[in-house]
Protein backbone atom coordinates (compact mmCIF):
# COMPACT_ATOMS: atom_id res chain seq x y z
CA UNK A 1 0.00 0.00 0.00
CA UNK A 2 2.62 2.03 0.79
CA UNK A 3 3.97 1.89 -3.28
CA UNK A 4 0.28 3.15 -4.02
CA UNK A 5 0.26 5.73 -2.14
CA UNK A 6 3.99 6.67 -3.31
CA UNK A 7 2.57 6.50 -6.83
CA UNK A 8 -0.32 8.88 -5.91
CA UNK A 9 1.36 11.63 -4.10
CA UNK A 10 4.18 11.69 -7.00
CA UNK A 11 1.17 11.93 -9.24
CA UNK A 12 -0.29 14.97 -6.95
CA UNK A 13 2.92 16.35 -6.45
CA UNK A 14 4.13 16.11 -10.28
CA UNK A 15 0.19 18.00 -11.71
CA UNK A 16 0.99 20.62 -9.18
CA UNK A 17 4.19 21.68 -10.19
CA UNK A 18 3.38 21.26 -14.04
CA UNK A 19 0.65 23.80 -12.24
CA UNK A 20 2.58 26.29 -11.16
CA UNK A 21 5.05 25.91 -14.05
CA UNK A 22 1.68 26.76 -15.93
CA UNK A 23 1.12 29.85 -14.13
CA UNK A 24 4.97 31.16 -14.75
CA UNK A 25 4.78 30.78 -18.02
CA UNK A 26 1.42 32.79 -18.34
CA UNK A 27 -0.22 29.90 -19.75
CA UNK A 28 -2.85 28.94 -17.05
CA UNK A 29 -3.81 33.40 -17.04
CA UNK A 30 -3.91 32.90 -21.16
CA UNK A 31 -6.74 30.09 -20.46
CA UNK A 32 -8.13 31.71 -17.37
CA UNK A 33 -8.69 34.65 -20.23
CA UNK A 34 -9.94 32.81 -23.29
CA UNK A 35 -11.60 30.29 -20.62
CA UNK A 36 -14.69 30.10 -23.42
CA UNK A 37 -12.60 27.45 -25.41
CA UNK A 38 -13.68 24.36 -23.12
CA UNK A 39 -11.97 22.51 -25.77
CA UNK A 40 -8.78 24.21 -25.74
CA UNK A 41 -9.21 24.27 -21.58
CA UNK A 42 -9.62 20.06 -22.29
CA UNK A 43 -6.89 19.18 -24.07
CA UNK A 44 -4.79 21.41 -21.75
CA UNK A 45 -5.86 19.04 -18.78
CA UNK A 46 -5.16 16.26 -20.73
CA UNK A 47 -1.74 17.07 -21.44
CA UNK A 48 -0.95 17.75 -17.87
CA UNK A 49 -3.28 15.27 -16.67
CA UNK A 50 -1.80 12.27 -18.66
CA UNK A 51 1.59 14.15 -18.11
CA UNK A 52 1.75 14.07 -14.86
CA UNK A 53 0.28 10.52 -14.50
CA UNK A 54 2.76 9.12 -17.21
CA UNK A 55 5.74 10.82 -15.30
CA UNK A 56 4.81 8.87 -11.94
CA UNK A 57 4.57 5.59 -13.97
CA UNK A 58 8.10 6.01 -15.74
CA UNK A 59 9.33 7.17 -11.75
CA UNK A 60 7.83 3.84 -9.92
CA UNK A 61 10.62 1.62 -10.26
CA UNK A 62 13.01 4.55 -8.79
CA UNK A 63 10.52 5.53 -6.60
CA UNK A 64 10.02 1.91 -4.97
CA UNK A 65 13.47 1.50 -4.43
CA UNK A 66 14.37 4.00 -2.47
CA UNK A 67 11.24 4.82 -0.86
CA UNK A 68 11.24 1.23 0.48
CA UNK A 69 15.37 0.40 -0.04
CA UNK A 70 15.02 -2.27 -1.86
CA UNK A 71 17.69 -4.22 -2.57
CA UNK A 72 18.11 -5.53 -5.86
CA UNK A 73 19.63 -9.70 -6.16
CA UNK A 74 22.01 -9.99 -8.38
CA UNK A 75 21.26 -12.59 -11.14
CA UNK A 76 24.95 -14.45 -10.13
CA UNK A 77 24.14 -14.61 -6.82
CA UNK A 78 24.99 -17.84 -4.48
CA UNK A 79 22.95 -16.78 -1.64
CA UNK A 80 20.45 -19.62 -1.61
CA UNK A 81 17.06 -17.66 -0.57
CA UNK A 82 18.12 -15.23 -3.64
CA UNK A 83 18.62 -18.10 -5.96
CA UNK A 84 15.26 -19.37 -5.33
CA UNK A 85 13.31 -16.18 -5.38
CA UNK A 86 15.15 -15.87 -8.75
CA UNK A 87 14.14 -18.87 -9.85
CA UNK A 88 10.14 -18.84 -8.62
CA UNK A 89 10.13 -15.37 -10.43
CA UNK A 90 11.66 -16.72 -13.57
CA UNK A 91 9.13 -19.75 -13.68
CA UNK A 92 6.65 -17.69 -13.55
CA UNK A 93 7.60 -14.98 -15.78
CA UNK A 94 7.69 -17.92 -18.29
CA UNK A 95 4.48 -19.17 -17.48
CA UNK A 96 2.72 -15.73 -18.11
CA UNK A 97 4.62 -14.65 -21.01
CA UNK A 98 6.71 -11.30 -19.55
CA UNK A 99 10.06 -10.86 -19.62
CA UNK A 100 11.92 -11.38 -16.50
CA UNK A 101 11.66 -8.73 -13.64
CA UNK A 102 14.49 -7.23 -11.34
CA UNK A 103 14.05 -8.91 -8.04
CA UNK A 104 14.97 -7.57 -4.80
CA UNK A 105 14.39 -7.53 -0.90
CA UNK A 106 13.46 -4.81 1.47
CA UNK A 107 14.08 -4.44 5.85
CA UNK A 108 10.56 -4.54 6.87
CA UNK A 109 9.65 -6.73 9.82
CA UNK A 110 5.88 -6.96 8.35
CA UNK A 111 4.59 -9.61 5.29
CA UNK A 112 5.03 -7.18 2.14
CA UNK A 113 5.36 -7.66 -1.58
CA UNK A 114 4.88 -5.54 -4.31
CA UNK A 115 5.33 -5.38 -8.14
CA UNK A 116 5.78 -2.17 -10.18
CA UNK A 117 7.21 -1.20 -13.75
CA UNK A 118 6.68 1.06 -16.94
CA UNK A 119 5.44 -2.10 -18.76
CA UNK A 120 5.45 -5.56 -18.35
CA UNK A 121 8.78 -6.31 -19.96
CA UNK A 122 10.57 -4.09 -17.55
CA UNK A 123 9.42 -4.61 -13.85
CA UNK A 124 10.94 -5.04 -10.34
CA UNK A 125 9.08 -7.68 -8.15
CA UNK A 126 10.60 -7.20 -4.28
CA UNK A 127 9.69 -9.09 -1.30
CA UNK A 128 9.74 -7.93 2.84
CA UNK A 129 12.33 -9.73 4.90
CA UNK A 130 9.39 -10.05 7.31
CA UNK A 131 7.77 -12.26 4.28
CA UNK A 132 10.11 -14.46 3.80
CA UNK A 133 10.98 -15.06 7.63
CA UNK A 134 6.92 -15.56 8.71
CA UNK A 135 6.05 -17.43 5.30
CA UNK A 136 7.05 -20.81 4.09
CA UNK A 137 8.00 -20.82 0.35
CA UNK A 138 4.89 -22.30 -0.72
CA UNK A 139 3.46 -19.27 0.54
CA UNK A 140 5.91 -16.75 -0.51
CA UNK A 141 5.61 -18.52 -4.36
CA UNK A 142 1.91 -17.86 -4.07
CA UNK A 143 2.53 -14.14 -3.28
CA UNK A 144 5.16 -14.23 -5.82
CA UNK A 145 2.43 -15.36 -8.81
CA UNK A 146 0.17 -12.84 -7.27
CA UNK A 147 2.58 -10.17 -8.22
CA UNK A 148 3.75 -11.41 -11.35
CA UNK A 149 -0.22 -11.68 -12.03
CA UNK A 150 0.01 -7.67 -11.34
CA UNK A 151 2.68 -7.27 -14.10
CA UNK A 152 1.63 -9.77 -16.63
CA UNK A 153 -2.08 -7.90 -16.62
CA UNK A 154 -0.36 -4.45 -16.73
CA UNK A 155 -2.01 -2.94 -13.54
CA UNK A 156 0.76 -0.30 -12.79
CA UNK A 157 0.06 0.90 -16.79
CA UNK A 158 -4.16 0.79 -16.42
CA UNK A 159 -3.22 2.34 -13.22
CA UNK A 160 -1.64 5.26 -14.79
CA UNK A 161 -3.92 5.52 -17.67
CA UNK A 162 -7.21 5.75 -14.89
CA UNK A 163 -5.19 7.92 -12.85
CA UNK A 164 -4.48 10.45 -16.30
CA UNK A 165 -8.33 10.63 -16.63
CA UNK A 166 -9.37 11.42 -13.35
CA UNK A 167 -5.87 14.18 -13.34
CA UNK A 168 -7.39 15.65 -16.48
CA UNK A 169 -11.26 16.15 -15.09
CA UNK A 170 -9.48 17.44 -11.99
CA UNK A 171 -7.92 19.87 -13.92
CA UNK A 172 -10.53 21.05 -15.94
CA UNK A 173 -13.04 21.32 -13.60
CA UNK A 174 -10.87 23.41 -11.08
CA UNK A 175 -9.80 25.63 -13.65
CA UNK A 176 -13.84 25.82 -14.71
CA UNK A 177 -15.04 26.37 -11.29
CA UNK A 178 -12.31 29.10 -10.67
CA UNK A 179 -13.02 31.13 -13.23
CA UNK A 180 -16.64 31.01 -12.19
CA UNK A 181 -15.99 31.78 -8.67
CA UNK A 182 -13.32 34.70 -10.01
CA UNK A 183 -15.24 35.94 -13.16
CA UNK A 184 -14.98 39.90 -12.60
CA UNK A 185 -12.32 41.07 -14.72
CA UNK A 186 -9.88 42.07 -11.94
CA UNK A 187 -10.30 38.55 -10.54
CA UNK A 188 -9.44 36.49 -13.85
CA UNK A 189 -6.31 35.22 -14.33
CA UNK A 190 -5.35 37.03 -11.36
CA UNK A 191 -3.44 35.51 -7.68
CA UNK A 192 -6.89 34.47 -6.27
CA UNK A 193 -7.68 32.42 -9.45
CA UNK A 194 -4.62 30.72 -9.01
CA UNK A 195 -4.92 29.88 -5.47
CA UNK A 196 -8.37 29.17 -5.94
CA UNK A 197 -7.24 26.62 -8.64
CA UNK A 198 -5.12 24.69 -6.47
CA UNK A 199 -7.31 24.69 -3.84
CA UNK A 200 -10.02 22.95 -5.95
CA UNK A 201 -7.04 20.51 -7.44
CA UNK A 202 -5.75 19.60 -4.02
CA UNK A 203 -9.31 19.07 -2.79
CA UNK A 204 -10.86 17.04 -6.54
CA UNK A 205 -7.88 15.01 -6.61
CA UNK A 206 -8.50 13.32 -2.94
CA UNK A 207 -11.91 12.70 -4.43
CA UNK A 208 -11.22 11.43 -7.61
CA UNK A 209 -8.71 8.90 -5.56
CA UNK A 210 -11.56 6.88 -4.59
CA UNK A 211 -11.73 5.96 -8.48
CA UNK A 212 -8.32 4.79 -8.45
CA UNK A 213 -8.48 3.07 -4.86
CA UNK A 214 -11.96 0.92 -6.12
CA UNK A 215 -9.73 -0.42 -9.21
CA UNK A 216 -6.98 -1.13 -6.98
CA UNK A 217 -9.25 -3.50 -4.91
CA UNK A 218 -10.74 -5.03 -8.17
CA UNK A 219 -6.83 -5.82 -9.15
CA UNK A 220 -6.24 -7.34 -6.38
CA UNK A 221 -8.66 -9.57 -6.50
CA UNK A 222 -7.62 -10.71 -10.27
CA UNK A 223 -4.14 -10.67 -9.10
CA UNK A 224 -5.39 -13.26 -6.04
CA UNK A 225 -6.63 -15.38 -9.14
CA UNK A 226 -3.38 -15.37 -10.99
CA UNK A 227 -1.65 -16.08 -7.59
CA UNK A 228 -3.75 -19.56 -7.22
CA UNK A 229 -3.43 -20.12 -10.95
CA UNK A 230 0.09 -19.83 -10.98
CA UNK A 231 1.31 -22.11 -7.42
CA UNK A 232 -1.96 -23.03 -6.41
CA UNK A 233 -5.38 -22.06 -4.44
CA UNK A 234 -4.37 -23.95 -1.43
CA UNK A 235 -1.13 -22.18 -1.31
CA UNK A 236 -2.83 -18.57 -2.77
CA UNK A 237 -5.38 -18.75 0.81
CA UNK A 238 -2.41 -19.96 2.95
CA UNK A 239 -0.56 -16.94 1.84
CA UNK A 240 -3.82 -14.96 2.79
CA UNK A 241 -4.51 -16.74 6.24
CA UNK A 242 -0.75 -16.75 7.33
CA UNK A 243 -1.34 -12.45 6.51
CA UNK A 244 -4.67 -12.47 8.83
CA UNK A 245 -2.88 -14.66 11.54
CA UNK A 246 0.41 -12.42 11.79
CA UNK A 247 -1.91 -9.26 11.92
CA UNK A 248 -4.22 -10.04 14.36
CA UNK A 249 -5.11 -8.37 16.65
CA UNK A 250 -4.28 -5.23 14.15
CA UNK A 251 -2.85 -2.25 15.56
CA UNK A 252 -4.85 1.33 15.25
CA UNK A 253 -4.87 2.84 12.50
CA UNK A 254 -3.14 0.24 10.12
CA UNK A 255 -3.36 -0.72 6.61
CA UNK A 256 -0.19 -3.88 6.46
CA UNK A 257 0.84 -6.24 3.75
CA UNK A 258 -2.14 -6.73 1.18
CA UNK A 259 -4.26 -4.01 2.39
CA UNK A 260 -5.39 -5.50 5.75
CA UNK A 261 -7.98 -3.41 7.47
CA UNK A 262 -9.49 -3.52 10.92
CA UNK A 263 -12.99 -5.08 10.70
CA UNK A 264 -14.90 -2.09 11.34
CA UNK A 265 -12.71 -0.25 8.36
CA UNK A 266 -14.33 -2.83 5.98
CA UNK A 267 -17.81 -1.31 6.03
CA UNK A 268 -17.09 2.02 6.96
CA UNK A 269 -16.58 5.12 5.11
CA UNK A 270 -12.79 4.49 5.50
CA UNK A 271 -13.16 1.27 2.97
CA UNK A 272 -13.26 3.67 -0.15
CA UNK A 273 -9.59 4.77 0.79
CA UNK A 274 -8.20 1.24 1.54
CA UNK A 275 -6.09 0.16 -2.07
CA UNK A 276 -6.73 -3.46 -0.85
CA UNK A 277 -9.91 -5.51 -0.12
CA UNK A 278 -10.50 -7.14 3.39
CA UNK A 279 -8.52 -10.39 3.40
CA UNK A 280 -11.56 -12.25 4.38
CA UNK A 281 -13.50 -11.12 0.83
CA UNK A 282 -10.39 -12.23 -0.86
CA UNK A 283 -9.89 -15.94 0.82
CA UNK A 284 -13.96 -16.04 0.18
CA UNK A 285 -13.28 -15.05 -3.30
CA UNK A 286 -10.66 -17.77 -3.66
CA UNK A 287 -12.84 -20.75 -1.98
CA UNK A 288 -15.48 -20.09 -4.76
CA UNK A 289 -12.88 -20.51 -7.34
CA UNK A 290 -12.96 -23.67 -9.56
CA UNK A 291 -9.30 -24.12 -9.89
CA UNK A 292 -7.07 -26.91 -7.75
Amino acid sequence: MKRIFLFLLTNLAVVLVLSIVARLTGLDAWLAAHGQSYFGLLVFAALFGFGGSFISLLLSKTMAKRGMGVQIIDPQTQDPTGRWLLGVVEHHARTVGVGMPEVGIFQQPDPNAFATGWNRNSALVAVSSGLLQSMGRDQVEAVLGHEMTHVANGDMVTLALIQGVVNTFVIFLSRVIAGLISRSENGRGGGAYFLTVIVLQLVFGILANLIVMWFSRRREFRADFGGAQLAGKSRMIAALEGLKRVHEPLPSQQFAAFGIAEGPVASGLKRLFMSHPPLDERIAALQALQIA
